[in-house]
């Protein structure tokens, strides 16, 4: 709906339905800060190659901006941004996240981000920075902590809507679907790794514990 796709869940009014993904971001600082209670200095890595392709429009970039301005306000932390235009660009922004002691680094999963997962993964814990991000991907390559919808069931949801459509059903007259399903992904040989320790009531809402 922010972003003038629909007029509401319910009725879309419109040649647009689905299965809706949420900015999850404000909950995915919730969560990292239960494991880094001492949040004061976040980044967040966006890659000057790609950025503007992966927002379709600049309601979009304005839509993910307001969501970091949200998880600011609700957690208490400052936000500062890198870009990324070469894979050696990631090297030398984690060096600078250590030299600047920030306590830990948001990962956007936008194209070139995915493209240098791995590296990222191993920086984030060579350098010793606490790192979030959606896919469940980066939690199993290495990093500490992820939360997103699970994509297995938003996929199941959106084949059933796009079956409907086939057999003459009208966008406008199926509501926008609202995910129940979500992963939550916490690492814990990196937190190990990183002096970290996941509190019980983590742990326990976590779909995945990686050993």
């Amino acid at each position: 709906m922010r972003l003038g796709l629909i007029t509401s869940l319910a009725k879309p009014e419109g040649n647009v339905t689905g299965v809706a993904y949420f900015g999850l971001l404000p909950k995915q600082m919730e969560l990292l800060k239960e494991i880094v209670p001492n949040l004061r200095r976040v980044a967040y890595i966006v890659s000057a190659v790609d950025t503007e392709d992966a927002y379709s429009t600049l309601k979009d970039y304005e839509v993910e901006e307001e969501n970091r301005q949200i998880a600011a306000r609700m957690l208490g932390f400052t936000w500062q941004g890198f870009r990324a235009a070469v894979a050696d660009d990631y090297d030398r922004i984690f060096a600078r996240l250590t030299a600047e002691q920030f306590d830990a680094v948001y990962i956007p999963g936008l194209p070139f981000n995915n493209n240098n997962r791995t590296r990222i993964c191993q920086l984030a814990l060579r350098h010793r920075i606490p790192a979030v991000s959606g896919s469940s991907a980066w939690a199993k390559d290495g990093l500490l902590l992820t939360y997103a919808q699970d994509p297995s069931w938003s996929v199941a949801r959106g084949m059933d809507y796009v079956d409907k459509i086939l057999r003459g059903a009208k966008p406008s007259d199926l509501p926008v679907e609202q995910a129940t399903k979500f992963e939550l992904l916490i690492n814990l040989k990196t937190a190990k790794e990183l002096g970290l320790t996941a509190p019980p009531s983590l742990l326990v809402r976590a779909d995945e514990l990686i050993e």
